[in-house]
């Protein structure tokens, strides 16, 4: 009897996970909602293993952009295609179906679908995306969830564009954003932060100007590893990072986009079972969240087979970030 009853409650249970994501499929005018659910705290994804989040906010939505990790048990990083989620209300999530592949990039490694970011100009949507050691690249699409397609056909920026390394993978880990201005900025690296001012085509970079390395002042308590994310908040540029390894995620402050910046501190420790940490900073209908990635399923959770968590991010009221506090509860009231 009680086999009876587990199996009907898990026959309607994926009945009603179907009906629901057809029922978002019909409401939205399009058939690419591969599946639906309500997220029961940190990981906020728990259907497939996903890392390197980036976020996007477009009208009222909020989208996820990340890698999808091979499950458990891995020996190094299988990453094959990347991931877009989306929200509007930090409850009910949904996923899109596979928006883009690393095959896509004829260019690029088969296996290496790393960290990436999406950024809006003009209508259109771009999607620097980077591999392991052959550089970063664009992708474009009409829609925020895609279908992304590489724009060039080549890579944006390669190992000769990261000056002062030398190690193999240290154009990786894209992050963008576009100045009050209108001056759309890049930043990236492994080992050392490289800047460059984006044409506005988005797809070329301003050779004039050329490639800086980043200057950050002041003594950090692990070196800087990956990962920048750049953001502005009040005037003031906040370029946050991993440093050491296993990473901490940091940040500094500066009063121009191309530094120098001023190191402030660790605002996020070691994420649980997790060599990494990649964080994507948003904030989304009055509230700012911290988004990033641990090792939290278990048992097959660890630095291979990683999963994205959201937890809330504050202030204080001199612009400085408060330190995160993972939970498992996550953002849910």
């Amino acid at each position: 009897m009680n086999f009876k009853r587990t199996t009907l409650v898990a026959f309607f249970s994926i009945v009603a996970t179907t009906i629901n994501v057809q029922a978002q499929n019909s409401e939205q005018g399009k058939s690419k909602i591969i599946y639906s659910w309500e997220a029961n705290g940190n990981p906020v994804v728990t259907h497939k293993y996903t890392a390197d989040a980036a976020a996007l906010v477009h009208n009222d939505t909020l989208f996820i952009y990340t890698g999808e990790d091979f499950e458990g048990g891995q020996k190094w990083y299988s990453m094959l295609k990347w991931c877009v989620f989306a929200t509007t209300d930090m409850k009910k999530f949904w996923e899109y179906e596979t928006p883009l592949k690393a095959t896509d990039f004829s260019w690029g490694e088969t296996k290496a679908a790393w960290a990436s970011q999406v950024i809006e100009r003009n209508g259109k949507f771009y999607w620097y995306n980077s591999s392991q050691t052959t550089g970063i690249g664009v992708a474009v699409s009409d829609r925020p969830e895609g279908p992304y397609k590489d724009a060039i056909g080549k890579p944006l920026f390669t190992n000769e564009d990261s000056f002062g390394k030398d190690h193999s993978w240290r154009t990786i880990d894209p992050t963008v954003f576009i100045d009050d201005d209108g001056q759309a900025w890049i930043y990236w690296g492994n080992g050392a932060c490289w800047a460059a001012k984006l044409n506005d085509d988005m797809i070329s970079y301003d050779k004039a100007y050329g490639i800086k390395m980043i200057d950050i002042q002041g003594e950090m308590e692990f070196p800087y590893t990956e990962a920048p994310w750049i953001q502005k908040k009040d005037d003031k540029y906040l370029l946050s990072f991993a440093i050491g390894f296993p990473e901490r995620i940091a940040y500094a402050m500066g009063d121009n986009p191309e530094g120098p910046f001023v190191y402030k501190g660790i605002i996020n420790e070691i994420a649980g079972n997790s060599n990494t940490n990649h964080q994507a900073i948003i904030d989304f209908k009055g509230e700012s969240y911290f988004i990033y990635h641990n090792g939290g399923i278990q048992a097959d959770g660890n630095s291979y087979s990683r999963s994205i968590c959201i937890d809330k991010m504050e202030y204080n009221p001199d612009g400085t970030i408060k330190p995160i506090i993972m939970t498992t509860k996550g953002v849910q009231d």
